[in-house]
């Protein structure tokens, strides 16, 4: 006889696996509203970096469900309107580098120009192609850091290496120009606050060259990843009238269709002399949202190229303005598009050295407000992925 016929089924069933199947038959038997419900409330954070900042969520979860979602921000509040309410114009401008601190270059010229505006400073143009080149390669920073943490959420480590590589050459770039890699305080009212020092441009020029070489590379490493894929289409879409409502810009907005980009809505600076395009995308969901940073990184090394031809000798900072600045009374708004998307800044003047009221408008805290639409109904293991696309930055959020 063979040892697989020696063996034989037991008389009866273990105690354990027989008290199991008594509580499926008991559990069938009762009147389905008896029945004890698999809900679940968990909390998220705030743990950084793996919600993307210092930022808490409550979700109620059926199974692997979400069905509801309180998102909870606060944790990193600084106060920087109110600083800035203490501080004069001038003295604010490092605090600006501090909120969004991976496009630190935009933010601190969106307070420029708001100053600027409201004070009737005229930038000379050399400093303005500077704002723009460094902006735009602040632009390109920020989207190759959100490619690298969307690619670590969907298991993907070789992106994290390949891009943080091409990131920090270009921090090298900004440390030469303004003696710092990440809160780079380069803006100042009227101009900026250093030139570009001597093969600058063509170190810039090289950059850009080497990275469109390798562009095809990357977006077969990620964006044309089966997995990277299967986890990113079709989760987490909103449509362009829920994305209009909830006050949603930036790439988030145009990837659902929306054509709405402050350089070409509401023109500012030096940007009309540029031919560039604003990538859009219809479906609204992951993968289009990282892939218009992917098309706009492309743009901005575009207009990188063209202000690099066009830009002329002069000074870099106005003539004749003051270490106290003193605006006469008034109020003004300025914003720019900042990586995340809009960014605005309301200042009122009372004519003293220092602002009456500050208010600034954060495209990380406005497109927030789609995030608990956006993950119900979704998995548990998809929040992270949809939050990240959002590439949201609490500096700013809680500023």
């Amino acid at each position: 006889m063979s040892k697989l016929e020696e063996q034989k089924l037991p008389d009866k069933l273990p105690d354990s696996l027989l008290e199991r199947e008594f509580e499926i038959e008991e559990l069938k038997s009762r009147p389905e509203d008896t029945i004890v419900s698999q809900e679940l409330t968990i909390n998220i954070g705030p743990h950084h970096p793996s919600t993307h900042g210092v930022f808490r969520a409550i979700m109620d979860m059926d199974g692997e469900i979400i069905t509801r979602i309180e998102p909870v921000i606060g944790h990193l509040h600084r106060c920087f309107e109110k600083i800035a309410e203490n501080r004069s114009y001038a003295q604010f401008m490092p605090f600006t580098d501090r909120m969004d601190y991976t496009s630190a270059m935009l933010n601190g010229w969106a307070y420029a120009m708001a100053v600027e505006k409201l004070a009737g400073i005229q930038v000379p143009e050399r400093a303005e192609y500077l704002r723009v080149i460094a902006g735009e390669l602040n632009r390109a920073i920020s989207h190759l850091m959100t490619y690298t943490f969307s690619g670590l959420e969907a298991g993907a480590v070789t992106p994290f290496f390949w891009w943080f590589e091409e990131r920090d050459k270009l921090l090298d770039l900004f440390e030469e120009i303004a003696g710092a890699r990440m809160t780079f305080n380069y803006a100042r009212i009227g101009g900026v606050s250093g030139d570009a020092p001597d093969g600058w441009f063509d170190r810039v020029r090289d950059f850009i060259k080497t990275l469109r070489s390798n562009l095809d590379e990357y977006y077969k490493l990620l964006f044309g990843n089966y997995i990277f894929k299967k986890r990113m289409k079709g989760i987490g879409v909103i449509s362009a009238e829920e994305a209009i409502r909830l006050g949603i810009t930036g790439p988030c907005l145009r990837a659902s269709g929306v054509n709405y980009d402050v350089r070409k809505a509401d023109p500012y600076s030096i940007y009309p002399r540029f031919d560039f395009e604003v990538p859009i995308s219809y479906k609204g969901d992951n993968y289009d949202r990282m892939y218009m940073r992917f098309l706009e990184l492309q743009q901005s090394l575009r207009i990188v190229e063209q202000a690099l031809d066009q830009i002329p000798d002069g000074p870099i900072m106005a003539e004749g303005v003051p270490r106290l600045v003193c605006p006469p009374p008034g109020e003004v708004y300025a914003h720019v598009e900042s990586s995340r998307g809009a960014l605005g800044y309301y200042i009122v003047s009372d004519g003293s050295p220092k602002p009456y009221r500050v208010k600034i408008q954060a495209p990380s805290f406005g497109n927030l407000q789609a995030f608990t639409s956006m993950v119900v109904n979704n998995y548990f293991a998809d929040v992270i992925m949809i939050f990240g696309t959002f590439d949201p930055c609490f500096g700013e959020v809680d500023r």
